[in-house]
């Protein structure tokens, strides 16, 4: 793979991880359709790296009152009790809506990744998911704040992460539609979307890890390390600036862009796997 293919694939992640597109379709597809090489597990985790240190860095202080607030203390130092009380219930309640998607993770994840990854699969699962965010977008009572989650939105919009494991899916597309379910303004369910993503991305980045670093000391190594920084780089400013501008967009617009594009995409990919177009 090149480095300009390298920085593209790590531009289509950044776009799609946080947008409600699937990554994993996009990153499996595009080189399916251009007939590019596979980009390899130490290409995959890079990517996933970067988008984890742009939802990090975007949300530092969301996750910094959570934890400090979750593990006892008090932040801000002024910050009421009440308010001290609702994030140390938001924190706990982020990490018991990861528990799923952990466990999902560990249970099935080089299954999927083995033998779900066809482009018919992907297609019918980007066209599914439109259909249940169309719906979900629909709601004329979408007036929950995130301040408001309960212990039942957490376990809800968390088993709803761990179907993000199933390719085209995607992880925003099914919590933040999950969460719209449940009544949540679509700010606050972007908000508890990328919130909850954090520990999901991170776990996804430190089981891959390991092998990596196998990789490396055998020689294996299927990109140069200088590839590799270059696109944790470009997917972690590439995916702050998608975050900033996402959550912008949805203060006065709704998802039904995102619907379109899912139907769409989802049938060409669905009509060029039929008729045998695209694969190495």
């Amino acid at each position: 793979m090149s480095l300009i293919q390298a920085i593209i694939l790590a531009l289509i992640q950044a776009f799609t991880e946080f947008l409600p597109v699937s990554s994993t379709a996009h990153l499996t597809l595009f080189p399916w359709l251009l007939h590019w090489p596979d980009p390899g597990l130490s290409f995959d985790v890079a990517l996933h790296a970067g988008t984890l240190a742009a939802v990090l860095l975007y949300f530092f202080k969301d996750w910094l009152t959570l934890v400090i607030c979750g593990l006892g203390g008090k932040y801000p130092a002024n910050a009421p009790a009440e308010e001290v009380a609702q994030h140390r219930k938001l924190f706990w309640y982020m990490m018991l809506g990861t528990i799923p998607a952990g466990v999902a993770g560990f249970l099935f994840h080089h299954r999927i990744e083995e033998s779900l990854r066809g482009p018919k699969i992907i297609a019918v699962s980007m066209i599914a998911v439109a259909f249940f965010m169309w719906w979900a977008d629909s709601r004329s009572d979408l007036s929950r704040r995130l301040e408001g989650a309960n212990l039942g939105d957490a376990a809800t919009i968390g088993t709803a992460q761990a179907l993000a494991l199933w390719p085209g899916v995607s992880r925003s597309g099914i919590t933040i539609s999950t969460a719209l379910s449940r009544r949540f303004t679509r700010e606050a369910a972007t908000r508890f979307s990328f919130i909850l993503s954090a520990p999901a991305i991170a776990g996804a980045v430190l089981l891959e890890v390991p092998k990596l670093i196998k990789m490396h000391k055998a020689g294996g190594l299927d990109l140069p390390i200088s590839t590799l920084a270059i696109s944790i780089l470009v997917s972690a400013v590439a995916g702050y600036f998608v975050i900033a501008l996402f959550l912008r967009y949805l203060q006065t617009r709704t998802l039904k862009v995102f619907v379109v594009y899912r139907l769409v995409f989802g049938i060409i990919v669905l009509a060029l796997a039929f008729l045998h177009i695209g694969g190495r």
